[in-house]
């Protein structure tokens, strides 16, 4: 072979065996590349399943996304409601019962739900009771005209129904043949004390007009009626020239001085009132002046159909402004003895089996606590049984604000637990 030849054949064989060295790199390129894509692959895939729930802004495990409008519908991921608003998420520790019977709230939610709680103190307790009632006159401060001896009114000094008299002063003359007779016999027995004397007291013959016969006074012919009280004539029936017959009632005569209220309290509020309270009575004719009063008497029966309970109400009317049927309201403090412990009524959940109030035990932590109620006063109730002065209690939060949820509700809203 020449040396051309020769030379033709080595640099072949040199190219030959490039070509292989470059086929085996680029062999052993291909499987360290499949290799380490595997590797990251596998990483990727260890990183994802290995990768920590989402957290929401309590700082824990998000359990659930509510909806943002309390609609009773959740999620297990994060969502958007019809009116792309966020769901909001609800952690797992959230609402997390401790000991039992305390529930836990993030604070954060506490700021939101506008949460304001109040120190239980011992409160003196009054309560207002309102109700309507009717003037009348006071029955005794009436007074009747009914002779007790007939006779014909020749005269009428009162002629008027509505005008005010004095004590003694004459109301009519009045002929009368009986105490004619008996005026004669006393005459005839004079000196002595005789059935004409005893006779003519009996019929209640004026006194003046019986002096006059014991000094020998020829004894008139008619005699007056006085009248036996002050007042105001409320009734008259006598007509001068008319005959009457005994015991027939010619005036009726009103002390108008005090008046009596007459004023229906129902039977739940009975237990609040008693003799002695104090009143304040307001009529439509003056509706800003009230004229104070007092309880002096609760009538013992109650109404079958109205479930009232009668009070009378003493108020003294010196100008004569109440008049007899009016119509009144009247509100009567009744002071509840004692000092006793009270909570706003705005703490109180009541189920109506049962009322509880949320007991606040500090960083986000309520118990929910059965109290025993008593009289409810205006912005206070009665607390018998189950609190302590100086504990607190929840007064306000927008999440019970609904007049027709249940205790349950209430709590399930309290914790977030809509839905679940």
């Amino acid at each position: 072979m020449s040396n051309i030849e020769s030379r033709k054949a080595g640099r072949g064989f040199a190219i030959a065996f490039a070509a292989a060295l470059a086929g085996t790199a680029a062999g052993a390129g291909t499987v360290l590349w499949l290799n380490g894509a595997e590797r990251f692959t596998a990483n990727i895939a260890s990183s994802s399943s290995e990768a920590p729930a989402p957290t929401g802004p309590c700082g824990g495990k998000v359990k659930y996304y509510r909806n943002p409008m309390g609609a009773p519908d959740t999620s297990p991921v994060p969502k958007k409601d019809s009116m792309q608003m966020d769901y909001i998420p609800v952690c797992e520790d959230e609402g997390a019962s401790e000991d039992g019977n305390v529930v836990k709230v993030s604070l954060d939610k506490v700021q939101r739900l506008g949460v304001r709680s109040e120190a239980v103190e011992e409160r003196a307790l009054s309560r207002t009771v309102r109700v309507f009632a009717t003037v009348q006159y006071d029955e005794r401060r009436q007074t009747v005209i009914a002779p007790r001896f007939g006779g014909w009114i020749e005269k009428l000094h009162v002629n008027a129904t509505g005008d005010v008299v004095t004590a003694g002063q004459k109301l009519f003359e009045v002929y009368s043949p009986e105490l004619n007779v008996l005026q004669q016999e006393f005459m005839l027995s004079r000196g002595t004390q005789g059935s004409a004397d005893n006779r003519l007291r009996n019929l209640d013959y004026p006194e003046s007009d019986l002096e006059r016969l014991r000094r020998g006074e020829r004894p008139p012919r008619t005699i007056a009626v006085p009248a036996p009280a002050a007042g105001t004539v409320i009734e008259k029936m006598a007509i001068e020239g008319m005959r009457y017959q005994p015991g027939e009632t010619l005036f009726r005569i009103v002390d108008t001085s005090t008046m009596w209220v007459l004023a229906e309290v129902y039977e739940q509020d009975l237990a609040f009132v008693k003799a002695g309270d104090m009143a304040k009575v307001a009529v439509n004719a003056w509706p800003n002046r009230p004229f104070p009063g007092r309880v002096t008497f609760i009538y013992p029966g109650v109404g079958k159909e109205s479930r009232t309970a009668r009070l009378r109400i003493e108020v003294a009317n010196p100008d004569g402004l109440l008049r007899a049927d009016m119509a009144a309201t009247v509100e009567i403090e009744a002071p509840i003895p004692g000092r006793w412990v009270a909570v706003p009524d705005s703490a109180v959940i009541d189920s109506g089996k049962r009322q509880i109030v949320l007991v606040e035990r500090g960083e986000g932590r309520y118990e929910p606590r059965p109290v025993k109620l008593g009289a409810r006063v205006p912005g206070y109730v009665q607390v018998l049984e189950g609190l302590r002065p100086g504990e607190r209690v929840v007064t306000s939060a927008t999440f019970l604000i609904d007049a027709e949820s249940n205790l349950r509700a209430a709590l399930a809203a309290f914790t977030a637990g809509d839905g679940k």
